[in-house]
């Protein structure tokens, strides 16, 4: 049975997803990194294909702009889909000193300025954090691959067009970038007891003012498309 968001049976979707925000990155993954892949999804535009990967099998899916965007495609595949771990592949603007553009974070743990955690009516302020396996797996496979990452935290927001204040206060408490999905993510992932990584390319500076194109942003993020795939 499929969803209202998701027109795949249940069996077309692999126990890991690989995610990004922009669903013409993961047509551009299936194509060039996947064999006999199979597009399972195309409602709304939100491509997801399943196919193999050095012979495991493995999905990748668009999940959308924003928490609200990802907290629903991740909630479908874990408590429906039964999928087992989600790898989000995405994109951040980066904060902190020494982060450059093209430069690959890995985000142990995230801030945001979001009221997702609402839902589950807690008596107190959650810490949405990476799985550690997922996160131990990613940080050895680079050094294997000799793919230079940064790890530490990141933070996720609602509002795109922030003024320039807040990205230096967060710097300041020594954020390494900035994207709008990871802590939904980390959330739904915690409470379907899942694993979850999110693993970002900085896409744009937002003090330097340097930027990607929007076709680097599509087809220019291999290492970490390979890093993700690798430890799927």
């Amino acid at each position: 049975m499929s969803t209202p968001h998701n027109s795949a049976k249940i069996g077309d979707i692999a126990e890991t997803v690989i995610m990004c925000g922009d669903p013409l990155r993961i047509k551009y993954i299936a194509e060039t990194y996947l064999e006999n892949a199979v597009c399972f999804n195309e409602v709304r535009g939100m491509l997801g294909y399943t196919g193999y990967y050095k012979g495991k099998r493995v999905s990748v899916m668009g999940h959308g702009m924003g928490m609200a965007s990802i907290g629903i495609y991740s909630y479908e595949l874990y408590n429906h889909y039964g999928v087992k771990q989600i790898i989000r592949a995405g994109s951040a603007g980066g904060i902190g000193d020494g982060v450059n553009c093209r430069d690959i974070i890995i985000a142990q743990g995230v801030c945001h300025d979001s009221n997702f955690a609402w839902q589950y009516e807690l008596p107190g302020t959650f810490a949405p954090i990476a799985d550690f396996e997922l996160l131990k797996a990613a940080d050895a496979k680079a050094r294997e691959l000799g793919i230079s990452v940064k790890v530490g935290n990141i933070y996720s927001t609602d509002v795109f067009y922030a003024p320039e204040k807040v990205n230096a206060q967060w710097k300041e408490m020594g954020i390494l970038g900035v994207e709008m999905e990871a802590a939904a993510l980390y959330m739904i992932a915690a409470k379907a007891k899942a694993k979850a990584l999110c693993v970002c390319t900085v896409s744009n500076h937002m003090f330097t003012k340097e930027e990607l194109s929007t076709e680097e942003r599509q087809t220019g993020f291999n290492d970490m498309i390979r890093l993700c795939l690798e430890i799927a």
